[in-house]
């Protein structure tokens, strides 16, 4: 855990596995917070369950960061940090808010198109090359998340589950954003300072409308508030530490292994049925993410300079 913690340095020639490894381990914790804030999120509204669990989050990683008697980031640092954490404000309460109104795997499948979108924003802002594997994990991933779509068509919804959906949607093409500005923030700071750093902007945030929304929880959600905090830090450190070892279009694909835990949690938690449409986008999409991690020297047409 200290080697996630410390600083690290980036190199070309290291292994893909470690930091791919480290994000997935990062994306299955993520999914396990979503099983909380989901459950947060019906039972409290978005915005509680995100103000709670942000200022939970705060105090625990405070304690970890000042620990470490920091220096005061860059300004280049401090520039990424206010960029991202305007982007999660949006972003995270968009799809907190859809998730309390549609299944957990249909919410992440819809946030797919995340990853799709990233993977040529990073070519745009970063200046990085699409390397063919890359480009067929892509359309591999995006042709499991259609599948799903497909296998739910049938099904009827809600206004409520429709506004949810668009809501999620909207907050996928923030998060294809964020995707793209992580890889440059974790090349300027630490998973520590990045968790610290984007609690603090959300939490104070969010804290600016408290006195008109903000709803004090009952005990006995707590342990379910405290438990949201630890799952989002940790998240967040081991994805900091692989996408500072890693370049982006390796790694983005890598997105869609959410999928499989939430067909899972979300069977598990809420009873949501898995079905064979959604088993049949599920190996899709992991043949995409073994793809997106096998390298290739063929670049596809498409490199651009960067921004």
């Amino acid at each position: 855990m200290a080697d996630l913690i410390s600083a690290g340095t980036h190199s070309e020639d290291a292994p893909l596995l470690l930091p791919a490894g480290s994000v997935l381990v990062g994306l299955l914790s993520f999914a396990m917070m979503d099983v909380v804030m989901k459950s947060l999120a019906i039972e409290l509204g978005a915005y509680n369950a995100l103000l709670w669990r942000v200022l939970g989050s705060l105090a625990i990683v405070s304690v970890i960061f000042f620990a470490g008697r920091p220096k005061m980031p860059s300004r280049a640092a401090r520039r990424v940090h206010m960029q991202r954490g305007i982007i999660v404000i949006f972003m995270s309460y968009l799809f907190f808010w859809g998730l309390a109104r549609v299944p957990l795997a249909e919410a992440i499948a819809l946030s797919f198109i995340a990853p799709i979108i990233a993977l040529y924003l990073a070519a745009v802002f970063l200046g990085e090359t699409i390397h063919r594997n890359a480009i067929y994990a892509s359309v591999l991933g995006f042709s499991g998340v259609l599948v799903i779509a497909w296998g739910g068509a049938s099904g009827e919804y809600s206004e409520d589950s429709l506004l949810g959906m668009g809501a999620i949607l909207a907050s996928a093409v923030l998060y294809a954003g964020n995707l793209v500005i992580q890889r440059q923030q974790a090349l300027l700071a630490g998973p520590i300072e990045i968790s610290f750093s984007q609690n603090l902007i959300v939490g104070a945030a969010f804290l600016l409308l408290a006195p008109f929304f903000a709803v004090v929880p009952d005990v006995a959600l707590l342990p379910y508030i405290g438990a949201g905090a630890i799952l989002s830090i940790i998240a967040a450190v081991f994805i900091a530490w692989g996408y500072r070892r890693a370049e982006a279009k390796n790694l983005i694909n890598l997105e869609y292994s959410a999928f499989i835990w939430a067909a899972i949690f979300g069977w598990l938690f809420f009873r949501e049925p898995i079905t064979l449409a959604t088993v049949a986008g599920t190996v899709l999409i992991v043949a995409g993410c073994y793809l997106a991690t096998r390298r290739d020297r063929k670049v596809a047409h498409i490199e651009t300079t960067a921004v």
